[in-house]
């Protein structure tokens, strides 16, 4: 098994912690895992994306061209990475911030409406566990437990409270996942 994706964002979105968290809980399991995150000097507001390879085999390389999935939360992240994901692949969103939808018709699109039920729960802070919980139904490339353990290792202590807030996005997450 291997599966080669791309998250993509605004900064600010949590777009690399949620990368940084599926490494984590790859290399938990002892897996292979890649994570290499690309970003403009604005830190928050600009645009920022992470390619994370998770793998049962050696990864040659952390450059893709193509992916298996492309998670996008904004309008330009569609843009750039709908036309990248494989065929047969899978496009994930939140179409709160997206206007024009999918057009592929050879891949997967699937919505989770992170955006707006982080606001309904007032739980903003957890907007991209929504999101990866939602990749975690659709691809449970790594497991929960595992996904807990990294919140741990990747969130300073002073955030640890959070943690049960951000599990319960996570289960949230898997269950507002739909086709689109």
């Amino acid at each position: 098994m291997k599966h080669e994706i791309i998250i993509s964002g605004f900064g600010g979105q949590g777009v690399l912690s949620l990368g940084k968290i599926l490494a984590y809980a790859g290399l938990m399991e002892g897996k292979e895992v890649t994570w290499m995150p690309a970003y403009g000097p604005e830190q928050r507001g600009g645009t920022a994306n992470v390619t994370v390879i998770v793998s049962d085999e050696q990864i040659s390389s952390p450059i893709l061209s193509k992916y298996d999935t492309a998670i996008v939360l904004n309008q330009p992240s569609l843009k750039k990475f709908e036309p990248r994901v494989k065929v047969g692949g899978d496009l994930i969103l939140d179409n709160f911030s997206i206007l024009e939808t999918p057009t592929r018709t050879d891949i997967t699109s699937y919505n989770v409406p992170a955006m707006a039920t982080a606001a309904q729960l007032k739980m903003m802070k957890c907007f991209n566990m929504f999101i990866l919980g939602g990749f975690l139904k659709a691809h449970p490339i790594v497991s929960v437990e595992s996904v807990l353990k990294a919140l741990r290792k990747s969130l300073p202590e002073r955030h640890w409270h959070t943690i049960p807030m951000n599990e319960e996005a996570i289960f949230k997450g898997m269950e507002l996942l739909t086709k689109i």
